[in-house]
């Protein structure tokens, strides 16, 4: 394939004061973070999480967003959640065309195993409750468990055409990118038995990226060129359209840290399209290099990373004044993909689609400092641990 209240009670009265009273109560909720998903609670903050207080409303059990004006506040360095603070820090690489798992040390750039996996891996999607690496195996028709304690890969399970893997921010349901089948299908996140299915009329549907309520996400369907506006809870299509490009693939999507404006890279239209999610009206185009593929955020969340496959190049976007201010090119040429940030936001790691190899780029200086021989088609690498409090899913969208 070619490839997201307040209220003062009253001094008298007994049915005001009860009124209040509920109230109060209900805000507590919300400050501690109500749990969601069922059996799981909401993830722990992490040390020095921001101290500014959630004041967006969002989708009932999503823990409370940080900081309205920072989507990205959990993320900054090193900033590891409890449950994964002891893991080693590894990159996954799965190889599309050797159907394994390349794991490399990311303090050594050396390749330290070479897990066995099913038939033509995709991505590897960290779980929402961050405690599992899931491959997968999009022809394998199943789903390869890592767990990142051990780097130990765990019995398979069965999901039919595993293109792509998002959770909901609730933690309730995965969402399998089921790109050939043309399906979202919504799965319990443990046991991945199918909860509903919802069929699509646009081709390829492959990524996505969450509003920051996470009442809805916006997914791209490379093959036909167009996007899906998806309501969380009720799990429809309420909204979809056309890209204004002949030949449009659209790939990554990823939405910026103040909630406002949505990106999608574009392998053929070789840039970036911008909208906004919530009136979903015609994007413009922002050119950055051939083949824009992959969209990642730098843990201060004040650039966006934007891989472009055809050139060998990152273009590097300043969310604050929506302008590209630098690229970088790899050295001696490559096809960087798909990756992620490390968690002290010092290195940026992508896989070599086209060429069996992965790069590590500096993040302050844009130099080239590893390129490391692995698999034949690396595709979707997960960088882990990473900061954050729960996984969107897909190579590590985390908040």
């Amino acid at each position: 394939m070619a490839d997201r209240n307040r209220t003062h009670p009253r001094p008298t009265g007994t049915r005001p004061t009860r009124r209040a009273a509920l109230l109060v109560a209900a805000c507590a909720l919300v400050a501690a973070g109500c749990a969601g998903g069922g059996e799981q609670s909401a993830p722990a903050r992490s040390a020095g999480a921001s101290p500014h207080k959630a004041v967006v409303q969002g989708l009932p059990g999503m823990p409370p967003v940080l900081d309205a004006r920072d989507l990205y506040a959990a993320d900054r360095p090193n900033r590891l959640a409890p449950q994964v603070k002891n893991f080693p820090s590894r990159i996954y690489v799965p190889n599309t065309g050797s159907d394994t798992v390349t794991v490399i040390d990311p303090k050594t750039y050396q390749v330290i195993e070479t897990i066995p996996v099913g038939v033509q891996p995709q991505h590897v999607v960290p779980s929402w409750d961050m405690k599992t690496l899931w491959v997968n195996n999009n022809r394998g028709h199943d789903l390869t468990p890592i767990d990142p304690a051990t780097g130990k890969a765990g019995k398979p399970v069965k999901v039919h055409d595993p293109y792509n893997l998002y959770f909901t921010p609730d933690g309730k349901y995965a969402v399998v990118m089921a790109s050939m089948d043309r399906q979202l299908v919504f799965r319990d996140p443990h046991t991945m038995a199918i909860r509903k299915t919802l069929p699509v009329s646009c081709a390829g549907v492959n990524h996505a990226d969450f509003s920051p309520d996470g009442k809805y996400f916006i997914v791209s369907c490379e093959f036909s060129g167009e996007l899906l506006k998806v309501d969380t809870a009720k799990m429809t299509v309420i909204a979809q359209q056309k890209l204004p490009f002949e030949g449009a693939m659209p790939q990554d999507v990823k939405i910026s840290p103040d909630g406002k404006t949505w990106y999608v890279a574009d392998m053929m239209a070789d840039g970036v399209w911008i909208l906004n999610g919530d009136t979903f009206d015609r994007p413009k185009l922002l050119p950055t290099g051939k083949g824009a593929h992959g969209l990642y955020v730098s843990r201060d969340s004040r650039t966006m990373y934007v891989s472009n496959r055809g050139e060998g190049s990152i273009s590097l976007l300043d969310f604050k004044t929506g302008e590209l201010v630098n690229k970088w090119h790899i050295r001696g040429g490559g096809s960087p993909d798909m990756g992620g940030v490390s968690a002290d936001g010092n290195v940026l790691w992508l896989s070599g689609r086209y060429n069996s190899e992965v790069y590590a780029l500096d993040t302050h200086s844009g130099k080239t400092l590893a390129k490391i021989r692995v698999g034949v088609g690396p595709h979707g690498l997960a960088v882990y641990p990473q900061p954050g409090r729960y996984s969107l899913g897909h190579t590590g969208i985390f908040r």
